[in-house]
């Protein structure tokens, strides 16, 4: 087990009995191809049976915070919280994108930082988890814990900012506001790692400025700063 997984394992408040199920939930298929590994050792099993977990735990949550919600609101709800953004918003907030084993073209290419990548290893950690737990006493248990902390945890302002360019026109429209507009101010660095940096208008005012490693993020931060700016002059948030 490497020092950074070791790091990783103490951010997150739990330590492995089994690190090689740690080490497997940060191993992309990017890295078994480099290494010509069989292709079952990447991370995709972990994330298959992690998935399960986390929806079997959202939905718990859910049901019980929400006793008059219809069935169809709260498959909605739960869709929202378990999106790749949602679970990609996740795991920069824990960084998990700097703990993955990835193959060099993934991540000379900017994979830690990729939804699709850090959504993927956060449902992998969590299959980890479980899977580390049924040898201790509980699985489900360990793995509940670890979604209540990291995913259910302050779910109001995760989706302002991975939905908020949708929030933000819900509250521009109920306020008979302007039309919203993103302009890209500047790119900086090689194709393969470009800095984004995107304003974001409201009629002719600016609101918020954006950066990103992708034009979406940068409009996606551009449009939570916009919706804080907003909520400090009053405006109600939907």
């Amino acid at each position: 087990m490497n020092q950074k997984l070791k790091e990783l394992q103490q951010k997150i408040g739990y330590q492995f009995q089994n690190e090689k199920l740690l080490v497997n939930a940060m191993m992309h298929s990017s890295y078994t191809n480099e290494k010509h590994m069989e292709k079952y050792r990447c991370n995709e099993r972990m994330e298959f049976l992690g998935d399960a977990v986390l929806e079997l735990v959202s939905s718990d949550y859910l049901f019980h915070e929400n006793p008059t919600v219809s069935e169809g609101e709260l498959t909605k709800r739960r869709a929202s919280m378990v999106c790749e953004p949602a679970l990609a918003y996740c795991a920069r907030e824990i960084g998990l994108g700097s703990y993955l084993l990835l193959g060099k073209g993934e991540n000379a290419t900017g994979g830690r930082e990729r939804d699709s990548v850090t959504s993927d290893a956060m449902e992998a950690l969590i299959g980890a988890i479980y899977l580390d737990g049924k040898t201790k006493a509980d699985g489900f248990t360990n793995a509940k814990e670890f979604i209540e902390t990291y995913i259910m945890k302050d779910q109001e302002n995760k989706r302002l900012f991975y939905d908020s360019k949708t929030i933000l026109q819900e509250i521009v429209q109920a306020n008979n506001g302007g039309a919203v507009s993103y302009h890209l101010v500047k790119e900086e660095g090689p194709d393969h790692n470009k800095s984004f940096y995107i304003d974001v208008y409201i009629g002719e005012e600016g609101y918020g400025n954006g950066q990103g490693r992708t034009k979406k993020a940068a409009e996606a931060d551009a449009a939570y700063q916009a919706i804080l700016k907003l909520r400090e002059r009053g405006v109600t948030c939907i």
